[in-house]
């Protein structure tokens, strides 16, 4: 008889395209076998009987700011947080860190934070700014899974946008090595202008924040990068869509043959203006929520299979920067989020909206895994990495302060009842997160 290092049994396996009731065998960090009744013994098994078993979440968007300001996160509390929320892979953004990751120097140096301290498997973004056109390609020669450019002020002074020159040539660059870009559009003209009329007016509420920062921004920015795209040939993906007539703009360049995607975001799909009225500065990020039927347009976007994958765009800060008092145009624009993605998108998604299980996984594993190239994860067969979500879709539970693992224990999502529980999260075969604890050998990490 086999023997394998784990055996999953009885539980209810979903891909991309089904869910059957089976039995997973693990052995070398690989999945083996999945069977409806495995013969076979391990050195432990898993009875998942009434659970789900999913692909764990690749999780393509955060900031995790380490090196250089981990006082902000930091990739061990930022990895422990995903494992409690069912992810198993992240992709890090190239700015908050200092130095940030716009050459192989300073990507070295956040690769050794990572294999040191997470317990997720890690990834990283490689920057576009207008100093590093001539870095590029040797980011892309160590591994970075694509670049990324903001068309606006990224709000960190070591992380330049880029202009319309600089993003040209890099899409120029990227493409000749096969690699894309990955871009915040907003328009810098727009916002910028709306910004400064608002605040001479004295008005700066969320509503006068938002409106600062209107959806023909990002669709301005969108419209101008997709013909960069057409006239480089370079790969494009958008991140972090606020609204429908965003990703309208996207599939219809995707309709005459531009190679583009799109993310978008569980706080775009969870929250309007009135939770950034209500929640302050915990609710801010950009672009900005928007109101209840953009909300709902996302969601039918999704249905129609016109966003390719969910991310967190989770971009923490101390709570001393998240306050704001009366003026929505101060304190820092990010989303603490990355425990709470498949949360949402099992509550909003598959329960309030009848979103099927598969489109969710689909959504945060098997379209990153396939988009950036991962060619052994995101989906549950024979031969991939033994990366998995096991979930308890009958357990409902209110989100606490206390039950968050980032760094800095907040989050616009405290209070907000979830159904559908993360049980174990198991990374290349090793269990990292169960009963509600990080079980990985790298938790006596110093944080």
């Amino acid at each position: 008889m086999t023997t394998y290092d784990l055996i999953i049994k009885n539980g209810k396996i979903v891909t991309a395209e089904s869910v059957i009731q089976g039995d997973i065998a693990i052995k070398d960090g690989k999945i083996q076998e999945v069977s409806q009744s495995l013969e076979a013994s391990a050195e432990r098994v898993i009875d998942a009987e009434g659970l789900h078993v999913l692909p764990g979440l690749i999780d393509t968007h955060v900031h995790f700011n380490e090196p250089g300001r981990t006082e902000w996160e930091g990739i061990a509390t930022g990895s422990r947080s995903l494992a409690a929320g069912g992810a198993t892979s992240f992709f890090d953004m190239p700015l908050n860190s200092t130095p940030p990751t716009i050459n192989k120097e300073n990507l070295d140096l956040k690769k050794a934070c990572a294999d040191e301290k997470s317990v997720v498997n890690p990834y990283f973004w490689g920057g576009l700014v207008p100093e590093n056109i001539a870095d590029l390609k040797e980011l892309h020669e160590n591994g970075v899974i694509g670049f990324k450019a903001f068309m606006s002020p990224s709000g960190i002074a070591d992380f330049n946008h880029v202009d319309d020159e600089t993003i040209f040539k890099g899409m120029k660059e990227i493409a000749s090595f096969g690699s894309l870009l990955a871009v915040h559009a907003e328009s810098t003209v727009i916002c910028d202008q709306l910004a400064e009329e608002k605040q001479k007016q004295g008005k700066t509420s969320a509503r006068d924040f938002v409106e600062s920062r209107p959806i023909i921004s990002e669709i301005e920015a969108v419209r101008r990068i997709i013909s960069y795209a057409e006239a480089t040939g370079c790969k494009l993906h958008v991140v972090h869509a606020s609204s429908k007539k965003v990703v309208d703009i996207i599939t219809e360049a995707k309709q005459r043959g531009v190679d583009i995607t799109v993310e978008t975001c569980p706080h775009y799909l969870s929250m309007t203006v009135k939770d950034l009225e209500e929640k302050g500065g915990l609710a801010k990020c950009c672009p900005p929520l928007r109101d209840e039927n953009e909300v709902e347009d996302l969601w039918a976007a999704i249905a129609n299979g016109e966003i390719n994958v969910i991310a967190s765009d989770h971009s923490p800060a101390p709570a001393s920067m998240k306050t704001i008092t009366d003026n929505y145009f101060e304190g820092w624009g990010g989303i603490s989020g990355a425990q709470s993605t498949l949360n949402i998108m099992l509550t909003e998604g598959h329960f309030k909206r009848n979103l099927p299980l598969e489109k969710i996984v689909e959504l945060t594993a098997t379209n990153p895994a396939k988009l950036f190239g991962l060619a052994n994860k995101g989906s549950i067969e024979a031969g991939y990495d033994a990366d998995i979500a096991i979930v308890d879709l009958n357990e409902s539970f209110e989100l606490k302060n206390e039950d968050l693992f980032y760094r800095h224990q907040h989050s616009p999502y405290v209070g907000m009842t979830f159904k559908g529980k993360v049980k174990t999260t198991i990374v290349n075969g090793e269990v990292v997160f169960e009963n509600d604890e990080i079980v990985s050998d790298k938790t006596t990490v110093a944080q």
